[in-house]
């Protein structure tokens, strides 16, 4: 049985889809784009981009009842690869060891031409 995340303190869904869904113990949180759901807009620069889209990953995680250390899988869409190392600065500033898989790929094209959009996968206890 699935179950919808919902939170307002994410930016609601581009599309026709869910902001997370929660599957037995897995939660699975749609790719975040760097959104600030309070003001509608886009943080400038890598850095900013990627704190903004984490901010909003962790919102939909804390709206399951789980934390960022219930992450397990990351899949990091950068629009330009030479980003990598300062997204990975700040990534590393949202997770502990151990820390979750991950895969990080260019793209040619995001949301909004956003620079990041993130998506993970999460359990529960």
């Amino acid at each position: 049985m699935k179950k919808s995340i919902e939170t307002k303190n994410a930016p609601g869904a581009l599309g026709p889809y869910s902001q997370g869904i929660r599957a037995g113990n897995l939660v699975f949180v749609s790719g975040q784009i760097p959104l600030n759901p309070e003001s509608g807009k886009i943080p400038e620069g890598i850095s900013a981009q990627t704190a903004q889209s984490l901010k909003n990953i962790k919102a939909i995680i804390e709206a399951s009842e789980c934390t960022m250390d219930n992450v397990v899988e990351v899949s990091v869409f950068l629009k330009n690869m030479n980003d990598f190392t300062a997204m990975n600065a700040v990534y590393e500033t949202f997770f502990r060891v151990p820390y979750p898989a991950r895969a990080a790929v260019e793209v040619a094209r995001l949301p909004k031409d956003v620079l990041v959009e993130i998506k993970v996968t999460a359990f529960s206890e």
